[in-house]
This record gives C-alpha cells, structure tokens and sequence, in this order.
C-alpha cells in the first residue's frame, strides 16, 4: 500500500501500461470521467462482480438476483425523489477557478478534526499500553473534547442546511470555518448553487411526440419496482432480499481521482425486505456482514473504518459508511442504509398499485421496510488495485513492481512459460497451457528471458507461473513459482490443477 498524489499517479499509470484502465476515446483526447477497462481490468472487475454475486446470491437461499433496464418510466424517479431532490450544492472558488461541492469542503473539514481526536487516542494508547481505558479517555481528555465539541456545532448548523436546501448556510459555515481552496489557498467563493445530477433524453421517433427519460442515477430503484413481481413468482416470504449489478449515470461537475468518481459507473446493491420494527437487527446484521466481505479479501481491518452518517438522506433512518484508505485518504466504498418503507410506499403512491406483503405470521398486510447495501464496483476495484501495488527491492538489488491482488481475483490465474524457444519446450507448453485452460483464466508467453517473463506476470498480479524446462521432457514436472514470495517448487504437471485451486479459493463468512 503506497500513499499520495505521487503515488497514486503510479497506479494510474500503471493502470494503463499493464491493460487494466483506459482512458475513454484516447485517440480523440479521451472523455472528462469516462474510462474504459483494458484486458486485464476487464477480468478483474469480472472477478470482483464473481465474488459479490456469489456471497450475495448463492450462499443465501432468500437472496435472488435480478436485471433490469437502464430506461425506466419517468415517474419512477418522480416517485423516488431524484426530480426534485437528486441535486449537489456546488461552490467555485474565484481564483483558482476550481468548482467543489460545499458538503464535501465541510464534511472534510470536520474529518480534519476527527483525525485529530483519533491521533490524541492513538498517543495516549501507546503511552498507557494495557491500562487504557479509551472511552474514559475520550470522555475526559480537554483536547478530544474541544475537537468533539466543535465537531457537534458544525453538524447543528450543517445538518439542517442540506435536509432544507439552505445553500446561504452552507456558504455562511464554509466562511466561519475559515475553508480554503485546495488549489489556490484562498477564501475567495461564489454563492453555493444547486446542481441536478441526472442524465436526460428524449425517447421517441420525432420531437414533437417524444417525451423525457432519464439515465437512471442507481440501480436500486429497478430491484423496488420489481418487488411484487418476484415476491409472488418466487413465493418469497420476509425477510428476503433482491440483488442487481449494473450501470449507472450521474453528470458528476466535480468527477476527480481516476475512476474513484465518475460519470458512468457501476453498482451492486442488494435490497432485503423485512418486517416493520425488525429493520435496526437486520441493518446491524448486514453492516457486520459487508465488513467479514472485505476483510476476506486480506485487506487488513485498519484499511477500511465505519462513518456512522449523522446527515441522514430523506428516506434513512440509520446509515453508515464503509471507508477505505485510498492513497488520497479514507473514502466511502459501499454504504449499508435503512430505508425504512420510503420507496415501496412512494411507488405505491404513485404507482396506485398496491406494493403490500401479507404476512401470515402476524395475518396482517404492510409495506415491507428495506434494508439496503450498495458498493461501487469500480471504487471496490480501485480499493483492490490500491492495497495490491508494491515496489520491491529485491535481495540482489534489482527492483520489482508486484500487484498482491488476492489470488481468486486476479485477472490472469497461471502463467505458462517455457524456459527456451526451443528443444520441444514451447510444444510441451502449449500441451500444459490447453488442460489449464479449461479451469483457469491463463496466459502463454515465450518471449523474452525468463526473469523478463515473471516480472511482466508479477505487474499484472498472476499469482503462479508453471516454468516448462528440459527436465520437464523427461520426468513430466514442472516448476510452479508463487508471485509474492517468488518461492519455487517442483511438482508433477498432472497436479498443477489440483495445486493451484486448493489455493486460491476465497469463501466470506
């Protein structure tokens, strides 16, 4: 894990040299946000899609998937709120020309301040070793409290200014707190104007007869309006939860840090329907659940933190972050939030349909409430990419650059590499290349001396080369090399399957 702007420049471009990330229609100076995901990011991003789909929908029996359009009605996102509501407080700053959104500036001005208070908590643990008592400390500690106490006065201004849109408030606290731009160092803002972030067409054969849809802005409005439809044709009884990946369009004005933020991306969200009153259980049980997902990945736990939201959106009644500590700092990667009953009852208003489950436990009819967790899937592979990407100086001087993308997800499996262009070796090769092939995504290379071969494999983060020599022609085994360790060992041929599955699986709690 590398850390700073310097830094992550290097994953960029590495992303690039190595097939993973583009930039969209590169040959016509690229789109603003929009990229496009190379051979290898390709099967990464598939890997990753695997592994959710898999822990969401095949290891629960009342979790099922759905896939639905892009285009939907107009009033869905009347009904939803995103018409009037799905909209960004946006603030420019006069001398660097820089536009931002004025609930981030504030939001990272009071993140500031708690990682002053996580700092002061840190240096008293380590003073006090095994007597510390941190909840005592951060009760009684003069300067945790002085922090504590000027984080509660910004959200007793900040959170009523966004519920009721008083953009002159946000400027207002943006000025009192003495926030600068980033860029230019300077206090010098325009008023704070509101920004709706849907993507609108026409649909329609001519003009005069076509009528305004939207790009939708997520993807879980498709899973709230198809609730019935699998509720009755799966015979599904509460609580059970629907589970969808797909795209999703937002006209980011501030799209920033590579694919972190972008105007096209996509989401994986499961929504779980349950009982009224039950929701706070079961929204404990998914934030603990989305977390062991991570963490199964060997990410280590003090990549990622909670942000327990005290801005609730309109429709929540508890929500938290995950964050994960990219090299530009701790950033939201997935959001587990309760939604309470907004968006069935808001279709079923709408719609005047009605979107009831009768439930023959308690022999009564309600709106099911909704606990929801949404990850991005292009942020989750950026979190992947940025925990993988080493430089290394080796035992003999030399330098290496090594991906430790966790085996399951990598985008290529097994590397097969004969030693020499000759002397039957690429034959023998291709023979071990087509068995593999029928249970791994793997690559064939026999070009370049071998030592090149592994470092190519190594930046692309395979994690096993099988090395096909001479000694292979006489006795059948070969040589499988581990990417992190660069240990090698030898092993018949016919095992290499065997092997190398026994060690990538990857299985979440």
């Amino acid at each position: 894990m590398i850390k700073g702007e310097d830094s992550f420049k290097k994953i960029i471009a590495h992303c690039k040299e190595y097939g993973f990330i583009f930039p969209s229609s590169e040959i016509y100076e690229g789109l603003s946000a929009v990229y496009d995901y190379g051979q290898n990011g390709a099967e990464l991003k598939n890997n990753i899609r695997d592994y959710w789909w898999r822990s969401m929908v095949q290891y629960h029996e009342n979790i099922v998937g759905l896939d639905t359009a892009i285009f939907m009605h107009p009033t869905v996102w009347k009904a939803s709120g995103h018409v009037d509501a799905f909209k960004d407080p946006l603030i420019d700053n006069k001398d660097s020309k820089k536009r931002y959104r004025a609930d981030v500036l504030i939001e990272d001005h009071i993140a500031r301040l708690e990682d002053k208070i996580t700092k002061e908590v840190s240096k008293a643990s380590r003073r006090f070793g095994s007597t510390f008592d941190e909840k005592l400390f951060r009760e009684t500690n003069p300067r945790v409290q002085a922090s504590r106490k000027k984080i509660d006065d910004i959200n007793r201004r900040f959170v009523p200014a966004m519920e009721n849109g008083q953009l002159e408030d946000l400027r207002a606290l943006i000025e009192e707190l003495g926030i600068v731009c980033p860029v230019s160092g300077s206090r010098n803002w325009t008023d704070v104007r509101q920004f709706n972030l849907m993507f609108s067409t026409q649909m329609g054969s001519a003009n005069d007869d076509a009528s305004q849809v939207y790009l939708r802005p997520e993807t879980a409005q498709g899973i709230f309006v198809n609730y019935l439809n699998v509720q009755k044709t799966g015979r599904k009884k509460l609580p059970f939860g629907i589970a969808q990946i797909g795209k999703a369009f937002r006209n980011e004005i501030i799209a920033r840090q590579f694919i972190f933020r972008m105007r096209e991306f996509e989401q994986m969200e499961m929504q779980f329907f349950v009982r009224p009153g039950q929701e706070k259980e079961w929204f404990e049980y998914w934030k603990e659940k989305r977390m062991k997902w991570h963490l199964a990945l060997g990410i280590p736990p003090e990549r990622f933190r909670i942000h327990t939201h005290d801005k609730l959106a309109h429709y929540a009644n508890a929500a938290i972050d995950i964050e994960y500590d990219f090299p530009f700092g701790f950033k939201e990667i997935e959001g587990v939030h309760s939604r309470t009953d907004f968006d069935l009852g808001a279709h079923q208003k709408f719609s005047g349909k009605k979107l009831q489950y009768f439930d023959p436990e308690t022999n009564e009819s309600y709106v099911p409430y909704v606990v929801e967790t949404s990850i991005g899937l292009d942020r989750m592979l950026l979190a992947v990419l940025s925990h993988a990407y080493r430089e290394e100086k080796l035992d003999d001087g030399s330098e290496r650059v090594v991906l430790n993308i966790t085996p399951a997800l990598a985008p290529v499996k097994i590397a097969v590499l004969p030693l020499v262009k000759k002397d039957g070796l690429p034959e023998k090769g291709r023979e071990v290349f087509n068995i593999l092939k029928h249970d791994f995504n793997c690559q064939y290379e026999d070009k370049d001396a071998i030592g090149r071969r592994y470092r190519r494999q190594d930046a692309i983060g395979t994690p096993y080369c099988i090395t096909i020599d001479h000694e292979t022609l006489e006795n059948d085994t070969v040589t499988i090399r581990e990417r992190d360790s660069m240990k090698q060992d030898r092993i018949p041929a016919e095992n290499i399957s065997r092997v190398v599955s026994g060690r990538i699986k990857l299985r979440p709690e």
